[in-house]
């Protein structure tokens, strides 16, 4: 029988990808090295199991030990699944920049999870880092695995990797694209393939906020460079010691919107739902795309899930407030947002009267009129008051058919906002749309009002 003894076993050997669409006016072959494909769905089980193991050896971690780590949620799920096999408890630290998702996941696996600052220097008491570090010295048999500084990390990639991205590549890798934020994935992987050909050009992707490019082009890690920024997973305000700055051949900044945009392309265009890093490794290799021809082969790393993102790149709204998304708000937008997505009607038969209660009782001001489930006009909160001024003893009880007005228009989902007011007017105050599943719904001036 061909099993794996535990979940462990199962990390590494990820495939290499063609990315076809996205990348299509890149002359060169691009391949992805797909590290979604590990248990916890991210490059980091590599190290992290790495890191467990060298600790065991060296006696830093015993049985029944605690595995401390501060972690933006992926490093922190591969030392989780290490925490069920081998019966660690886990604690770890992470931003309040991270998503929801990362969070959720670590404590589904029984990790206890302590969310800090961001905006923070890391000496700071409140940090991250320094909360990791003072939990590591209070807690007996803990081990604080530190992936920013244990070479361990590195090493992990230099062992595994590195050597599959050769092998299958068939040695003719020319470029290495990699997001760089401990820098163990991009020193690892660089120093193996560096070591089988020297020529290999090795690109890191940074972001605006981290310090990382002007250090190395310039040997100085500038403050003035550090600031917050969204994208997560890469860059930092820190020089860790796992990045080797000297296997990396230069480093692109590539902006969160962009990232953001990358990423989403990936999934619509290629089938691959990625993180955050992923879409600035991407958009590092497309910025710098000049320098490549047709015989070079390219080999981006995608460090993890999209799973972990659903609640912001992939979320429109969180996209929209950020300025992410330059495409206007459509129809099904405004359908997704109603708080109340009931369709009410009203039958030609029933009564103005009757009309009038059900307007009060939903405190909604317009009201198809419906012949079995054909819409056969409308009738408003302003005709209906009209009608029963008239004379409201005796008009209350005609039917709404007598006094309705036109239907109001059916509008398409994909319909852009700024094409209703080809439809609702004084005189049409709502439109009609049908959503996937055939359900009908009302969208109304104050929908249209609430949505700008």
């Amino acid at each position: 029988m061909n099993y794996k003894d535990n979940i462990l076993e199962t990390i590494g050997n990820t495939p290499l990808v063609k990315i076809n669409k996205v990348l299509s006016e890149v002359p060169a072959l691009v391949l992805a090295k797909v590290e979604t494909f590990n248990p916890g769905n991210s490059i980091k089980d590599r190290m992290a199991v790495k890191m467990i193991d060298d600790a065991e050896a060296r006696g830093d971690l015993k049985p029944g030990g605690t595995i401390i780590e501060c972690t933006s949620g992926n490093t922190g799920m591969g030392l989780a699944l290490v925490g069920c096999v081998r019966d660690y408890r886990c604690i770890f630290t992470t931003t309040d920049k991270q998503s929801k998702e990362k969070v959720d996941l670590l404590k589904a696996l029984g990790a206890e999870v302590i969310v800090c600052p961001t905006n923070v220097e890391p000496e700071d008491p409140r940090s991250y880092y320094s909360v990791a570090r003072r939990l590591s010295q209070e807690i007996p048999n803990s081990f604080w695995c530190n992936q920013y500084d244990n070479l361990s990390n590195r090493q992990a990639h230099y062992e595994s990797t590195g050597p599959e991205i050769w092998e299958q590549t068939e040695g003719k890798i020319t470029h290495l694209v990699v997001g760089v934020g401990t820098g163990g994935t991009v020193s690892g992987t660089a120093k193996y393939l560096l070591e089988k050909n020297p020529n290999i050009k090795v690109w890191g992707a940074d972001t605006f906020g981290s310090g990382f490019k002007k250090f190395h082009e310039t040997g100085i890690f500038d403050p003035k460079e550090i600031y917050p920024y969204i994208t997560e997973g890469i860059g930092e305000d820190i020089l860790p010691q796992n990045v080797d700055f000297s296997v990396i051949s230069k480093f692109e900044k590539v902006t969160d919107k962009d990232a953001a945009l990358w990423a989403r392309k990936l999934a619509r265009e290629e089938g691959l739902l990625l993180g955050y890093s992923a879409g600035s490794a991407v958009g590092a290799l497309w910025q710098l795309r000049g320098e490549l021809t047709k015989d070079d082969v390219v080999v981006v790393i995608f460090h993890d899930h999209g799973s972990r993102y659903v609640g912001k790149i992939y979320n429109d709204d969180w996209m929209r407030e950020r300025g992410f998304l330059e495409d206007e708000l459509k129809v099904s937008d405004l359908v997704a947002r109603k708080k109340n997505r009931q369709f009410i009607s009203i039958s030609g038969t029933e009564t103005v009267r009757h009309a009038f209660e059900l307007m009060k009782k939903h405190d909604i001001s317009q009201l198809p009129v419906m012949d079995g489930e054909n819409i056969i006009g409308s009738i408003t909160e302003i005709q209906v008051l009209n009608f029963l001024l008239e004379n409201p003893l005796y008009n209350a009880e005609h039917l709404v058919k007598e006094v309705m007005g036109q239907a109001f228009p059916m509008v398409k989902a994909e319909t852009p906002i700024s094409h209703l007011n080809r439809y609702i007017s004084k005189e049409i105050p709502a439109v009609i749309s049908i959503d996937r599943s055939g359900m009908p719904h009302i969208i109304t001036q104050y929908d249209l009002i609430q949505a700008i």
